[in-house]
């Protein structure tokens, strides 16, 4: 095949649906925009993760919080989402939100 009718053909479908690999994270909904004050489509999404410690061998948990685009408002306090890389919506705003994964009963 020639570079000709290569670029005839155009992109392969995978590369074209796959535009680079954008991090996806799972976490708890720790503050949403309900509140009277807060910053409006923005929610709060905390991840916490589980490793190893390399010298101890002992299991550690980390905790780090993510600010993500909550278009709709639509996700509320303890909702468990995935968040999205993105380009960034505002200072410390860099996280889109894809998915509700599990919501909690209402007490």
């Amino acid at each position: 095949m020639t570079m000709a009718e290569a670029e005839k053909r155009g992109p392969t479908p995978k590369r074209e649906k796959e535009r680079g690999r954008r991090r996806r994270l799972v976490g708890r909904v720790i503050n949403d925009t309900s509140k009277p004050g807060r910053a409006k489509k923005t929610i709060v999404v905390e991840v916490a993760r589980r490793f190893r410690d390399p010298f101890y061998g002992k299991y550690v948990k980390r905790r780090k919080r993510y600010h993500a685009h909550d278009e709709k408002e639509e996700y509320k306090q303890r909702d468990l989402v995935e968040i999205k890389e993105s380009a960034p919506y505002s200072k410390t705003k860099r996280w889109v939100v894809t998915r509700l994964i599990d919501r909690p009963p209402e007490v």
